[in-house]
């Protein structure tokens, strides 16, 4: 791993340790039996030979199946290129079992000694080395350059060279002497024992320190092995050893375990040290450890001192151990051999090419740090981010030049100062405590941290600083940046998320959140929090009138009122549209009364501010304040309470606006009703639960039918006949509004379509709001193919127009109205003299005919001023040429009255209610209604005069 604090984790092996073991313990009984009857000298003569023999071949050869299946089969990945070390690991030890059992074979099968002269054991003994050789230097980190190469060879010679220097000069120069006398054959076989062995050791000691990291525990076991093996040969080969040896003694059993070593070294090895994965220098948060609770993480040392100083001080080791096998030759009077001094000789002239090579790569090193170096300080330089190199105590040991441009401050004035002293007060505690964290924290498991702060700068100004922190010598470097800019945008956009963009005001999301502050945080001691929603009534009128620009200036005056007016602890916020709401927090009283007069006071002092005149262009512009109050009581939440002032705001609306209102449990409750009555409704739509009923509309002056309105009647399963004005009132707040409309127009067409064609030639009316007609769910072609598909000829339908709402536009109705003429379909203006529009609407709209409201039809007897009123009304008719109905004519009273006034028709009780289809023909066939003062004529069908006279009606044919 090359990167700095990178942690390594042994992923659970499930069963491998446990494995391990068991593997270790059969190892370690078979060698002890072997030590132990080597010791005892196995009990008998050709037993020893036996387990001296064929033993220790045995051994070599599972120790070469072993490696030989390992280099096949077993290794993967990484360790798959270091499968040539062990197939020559694998042949070594062949050529050593091959090498026991001739020499078995001479002892136990011939029964007699193995030759003299060089055999083929000796052959394959011989042959054993140079494969593991080999296999040694395949295991190498392999250098990367041709003067490692050189190096690792000059490591190699300077270890040999010093091992065979005091070697010859301890014995094997006695033994070359004592081989020589015996013949030259003889003399080389006895030497080529002893030198590979110092190759083989010689290749261990320098490749110990070389070694590849891959697969390291399986690496280390088998350099043991082998090391135990060359150690058994060096015995072996000394003549006190030799002399006495006999197949099956205990030097046999160090052969054996380098055998059983290297045979465990690929597998058992490997199991207990798999290599294990990399991951980063900081965990993420969150991160799950292994399942089945494996090992932490441990850090992994970036360097090996001990293993990389051991590996420095080789070549000197080498050197010296040369230099005391001369020493020795000459304390001991020996004549210093000539191969000592050659030996010697070249290992010192390897010595010195070695740090020659070693002299040249460290210029060319120092030379490569001093270009990285100023590399590294022209990157800091000319970096943009303030570098900064704390100590230990926190004083500033160096700043970048950044520092003036990004805190307005010479870095050498930075310098020498303590960083606590930058640091704004209110974050040095929370920086203090981060940086201990992060200091008493595993530098390989947190090598970084991040900590973002406020520095002073050179104007005094305070800056966001954003750092990056890394330990140093046991101080800190800091890189730090500028993110004030970021910091503000950041804020800016939090601000605009809560915000109203127009008034600024807290917008509905920051409200609730308030709101639910202030519950949660509310003690039982502390009663009176309460809510305010409010409504600015007419604001629609602005908009229309003198436009939005000036209807958005309101509102922002609006809410700078509203801002004003409340406390500071208080929030005023803008919920949308014209909608305002507050929050009145409580102030301790416990008294419901006097805690209700508070907050009224409050609302009615914000409803009185709200209501004065605006100056708006250099207009006076006048809207009212409709205020829904509602009380936080124990246990209830945010959105409770302010569905509770959306309610109280409402009732206040619907109970003549500009007034403040007090949630009662009873709004809730008529909500529910509605809401089921509405549901109720829906499903009365689908079931067919509705009738038509129609009320004759009489002529006043002859008691004639002149035409019949339709009204819908709702007969529920339950057997309840809701009123018109129950269900409508429900209509009017449903979704299926629409489609009751719908349903009764076309209802009351084919009952009309029928009674014509049944000689019953009288208009129908059906009442239907101006929001009704412009609805685009009813367009003018449906109203057209209707007529057509029923065969109603034009004035047949009359349509009573409700009044017009005032969010209504004019220009739009007055199109519609003027649509549905040419389709000859009458416009009645009901309710007139009822609301503020009435004017309006004559004046625009194009009207036949004028309903008066019920209101003044019931007070026309009793209240002379209604009298005058209504009067003055049908005078206004009677000028325009319009024909007039009066709706709710109970009394003969008031059939007197009005006639008396000019009304032509009348609709009401006097004459009859409202009739189902049976009872309306029998009523038409009998032909006459008793008119109070008058005669009653016979109603004839097909015969009457209707109601309107032709206006030059385009008429509609019938199908």
């Amino acid at each position: 791993m090359s990167a700095p604090g990178a942690v390594l984790t042994r992923p659970p092996l499930t069963g491998s340790g446990g494995t391990g073991m068991v593997s270790q313990l059969v190892l370690a009984v078979v060698w002890a039996g072997y030590a132990t009857g080597a010791f005892f000298g196995w009990g008998s003569q050709r037993l020893a030979q036996i387990m001296g023999d064929f033993g220790l071949s045995v051994a070599a050869l599972i120790a070469a199946v072993s490696c030989f299946r390992y280099a096949r089969g077993g290794a993967t990945g990484s360790e798959s290129s270091f499968r040539p070390a062990w197939l020559l690991f694998s042949f070594s030890s062949a050529m050593a079992a091959c090498g026991n059992g001739v020499w078995g074979w001479y002892e136990v099968v011939l029964g007699r000694g193995v030759p003299p002269t060089p055999s083929f054991a000796d052959f394959f003994f011989l042959c054993f080395a140079p494969p593991a050789i080999v296999g040694l230097l395949v295991l190498a980190k392999r250098p990367v350059t041709k003067a490692g190469w050189v190096c690792l060879a000059l490591d190699s010679w300077l270890i040999g060279g010093s091992l065979l220097t005091l070697s010859w000069s301890l014995a094997l120069a006695r033994t070359a002497r004592e081989g020589e006398q015996e013949g030259l054959a003889n003399a080389t076989l006895t030497l080529a024992y002893p030198l590979l062995d110092i190759v083989l050791v010689s290749m261990v000691l320098a490749l110990h320190f070389r070694r590849s990291s891959a697969n390291r525990s399986a690496v280390n076991t088998a350099i043991a092995a082998l090391a135990l093996t060359v150690l058994c040969d060096a015995l072996f080969t000394s003549p006190l050893l030799r002399e006495h040896y006999h197949s099956g003694r205990l030097l046999d059993a160090g052969w054996f375990a380098g055998s059983l070593l290297l045979a465990y070294a690929p597998w058992g090895a490997r199991r207990l040290s798999a290599p294990p994965p990399r991951r980063p220098a900081v965990a993420p948060r969150g991160a799950a450890r292994p399942a089945g609770g494996g090992p932490r993480p441990q850090p992994v040392p970036a360097t090996r001192p001990l293993a990389s100083s051991l590996a420095a001080l080789t070549p000197y080791l080498a050197a010296a151990v040369c230099t005391l096998g001369i020493l020795y030759s000459v304390i001991e009077g020996h004549r210093v051999d000539r191969m000592v001094v050659f030996t010697g000789c070249t290992v010192v002239l390897a010595l010195v090419i070695r740090q020659g090579i070693m002299l040249l790569d460290n210029i060319a090193l120092t030379h490569e740090l001093a270009q990285k170096e100023n590399h590294f300080r022209s990157l800091v330089q000319g970096s943009s981010d303030v570098i900064m190199i704390a100590a230990p105590t926190g004083i500033l040991r160096y700043v970048s030049p950044a520092a003036a441009g990004v805190y307005g401050r010479d870095a050498e004035e930075l310098v020498g100062s303590e960083l606590a002293s930058l640091i704004h007060p209110e974050d040095l505690g929370r920086v203090v405590h981060e940086v201990r964290r992060f200091l008493a924290a595993p530098p390989a498991e947190e090598p970084t941290t991040r900590i973002e702060c406020r520095f002073k700068s050179g104007t005094g100004e305070w800056l966001n600083v954003e750092s990056t922190v890394n330990r140093h010598q046991g101080g800190l470097i800091l890189n730090s940046r500028d993110v004030t800019e970021r910091v503000r945008l950041q804020a800016q956009l939090e601000h605009n998320a809560e915000h109203d963009p127009l008034t600024d005001l807290p917008n509905r999301a920051l409200f609730t959140k308030r709101v639910r502050k202030a519950l949660g945080g509310r003690r039982v001691t502390d009663p009176g929090t309460a809510v305010l929603f409010i409504d600015l009534d007419g604001f629609k009128q602005v908009n229309d009138t003198i436009g939005h620009q000036a209807g958005d200036e309101l509102l922002i005056q609006a809410a700078r009122r509203l801002h004003e007016s409340v406390r500071a602890g208080d929030t005023a916020a803008r919920l949308g549209g014209d909608e305002f709401a507050a929050l009145i927090l409580g102030d301790g009283t416990r008294d419901p009364a006097a805690r209700e007069y508070h907050v009224r006071e409050i609302a009615d002092r914000l409803r009185l501010t709200l209501s004065q005149p605006y100056l708006i262009d250099g207009n006076d512009v006048r809207v009212a304040a409709s205020i829904g109050v509602a009380f936080a009581e124990p246990g209830i939440g945010a959105g409770e309470l302010l569905r509770n002032a959306d309610l109280a705001m409402y009732r206040a609306k619907k109970g003549g606006k500009n007034r403040v209102e007090l949630y009662a449990p009873q709004m809730q409750a008529e909500v529910v009703r509605k809401s089921e009555l509405a549901a109720r409704l829906r499903t009365a739509l689908n079931d067919g639960e509705f009738a038509v009923l129609h009320q004759p509309v009489v002529d006043l002056a002859t008691g004639e039918v002149a035409a019949v309105a339709a009204q819908a009647r709702w007969r529920s399963a339950q057997g309840i006949l809701f009123t018109p004005a129950e269900f409508l009132r429900a209509a009017d707040e449903s979704e299926r509004a629409a489609e009751l409309g719908r349903w009764l127009l076309e209802e009351a067409v084919v009952l009309a379509a029928e009674r014509m064609r049944a000689g019953h030639v009288v208009p129908v009316s059906v009442r239907l709001s101006a929001r009704r007609l412009l609805d685009r769910s009813m367009p003018l072609g449906s109203l057209e193919a209707l007529l057509v598909r029923h065969g109603l000829p034009s004035g047949a339908l009359i349509i009573e127009l409700a009044d017009s709402d005032p969010r209504i536009s004019f220009d739009e109705l007055e199109r519609r109205l003027v649509g549905l003429r040419r389709l000859g379909v009458r416009i009645a203006l009901d309710g007139f003299g009822s609301g503020y529009a009435a004017i309006n609407a004559l004046r625009r709209l194009p009207i036949d005919l004028l309903k008066l409201d019920r209101g003044l039809v019931e007070g026309v007897v009793e209240s002379a001023r209604l009298h005058k009123i209504t009067a003055g009304l049908l005078r206004i008719a009677g000028d325009l040429g319009m024909q007039s109905v009066a709706d709710g004519v109970d009394v003969p009273e008031q059939v007197l009255a009005l006639r008396a006034m000019g009304c032509t028709h009348g609709q009401g009780m006097a004459f009859s209610g409202a009739l189902d289809e049976y009872r309306l023909r029998r009523a038409l066939l009998r032909g006459e209604y008793p008119v109070p003062g008058g005669v009653a004529l016979p109603v004839l069908s097909g015969g009457s005069r209707p109601l309107l006279g032709s206006h030059n009606e385009t008429p509609v044919p019938p199908t």
